[in-house]
């Protein structure tokens, strides 16, 4: 803590209040609060506000500090359906003021293709020594019941998944270059902050890579509103390409691994939404087809 004071005076702020959330320090000085996060990486910053984008809290201290001083965001309440697609807005301007082509080798697309393959065996393994030991028993539990009973959609989604990947690779293994973006990385509701503007907070998982893997971690984190919806809001901004947008429904239909480690109440849950996954994901690919169709 005594860093941290030292840090504040060093920037004419007096505290007077500290609270811990994270890995953050919020600071109630005697003229505004403030909030104290280890520092990161401060190329990243650097190259957004290179590229005009700075819809991150104001830094009010040296770079080169240990600790980044931030303004306080103080939010105004919004519907969460309003909010969802106000931080998708801002995801697709982020990848479209630092959008670029990156020339690649053919091991780029092989080591995607090797990795998402051997993801799909090991899936494919864990799931059948899974279901090996569920039948094994006498008495299947209600949620061993519940994925006994539709083990068949897993199987055939792995196996179809893995014919996707195949057509994905015929489609980009040629290609010498792919789309790049930086991404967020760790996209979540309570990482971003609303009032008179918006603004993206934990920037601390930053990377640049292909714009589909911000999307990819926002669908993984079950924000209880319809993935299809996002999706389309996302691409009247940023249209995604071809090959993104088959790698990133394959990439959401593949199952997470399942393990009997909680309560019946939960495991049940569980397995019903790694079928609904599937179902939903269906759902997506047909409506893309259609739309190539028309």
């Amino acid at each position: 803590m005594k860093e941290v004071n030292n840090l504040l005076r060093k920037n004419n702020l007096k505290p007077s209040k500290y609270t811990k959330e994270g890995k953050s320090i919020i600071v109630e000085t005697d003229c505004k609060k403030v909030v104290l996060k280890p520092k990161i990486d401060t190329e990243i910053f650097k190259y957004l506000n290179s590229r005009n984008f700075d819809y991150y809290p104001n830094i009010l201290n040296d770079l080169d500090d240990d600790y980044y001083i931030y303004d306080y965001i103080e939010e105004i309440e919004i519907p969460i359906e309003q909010k969802i697609m106000d931080m998708v807005d801002l995801v697709s301007l982020l990848h479209n003021k630092t959008t670029f082509y990156k020339e690649v080798d053919n091991a780029y697309y092989k080591k995607i293709y090797e990795d998402i393959t051997n993801n799909i065996d090991y899936l494919y393994s864990y799931y059948n020594d899974l279901m090996f030991n569920i039948e094994s028993k006498v008495f299947m539990s209600p949620s061993e019941y519940l994925l006994a009973r539709n083990i068949t959609v897993i199987f055939y989604n792995l196996s179809k998944s893995k014919q996707q990947l195949e057509d994905w690779y015929k489609l980009v293994k040629e290609k010498n270059r792919t789309r790049q973006v930086v991404l967020h990385n760790n996209l979540e509701l309570s990482h971003f902050l609303k009032n008179k503007n918006s603004y993206l907070i934990s920037w601390d998982k930053a990377k640049i890579d292909m714009p589909i893997y911000d999307l990819y971690k926002l669908y993984k984190k079950n924000i209880s509103y319809p993935f299809k919806i996002i999706l389309e809001r996302y691409e009247k901004e940023y249209k995604l390409l071809e090959e993104e947008k088959i790698l990133l429904l394959i990439l959401i239909s593949l199952p997470d691994k399942v393990e009997f480690d909680e309560k019946e109440y939960v495991m049940t849950k569980k397995i019903f939404n790694l079928i609904e996954n599937y179902n939903y994901v269906e759902e997506l690919q047909k409506e893309k087809k259609s739309k190539q169709e028309t």
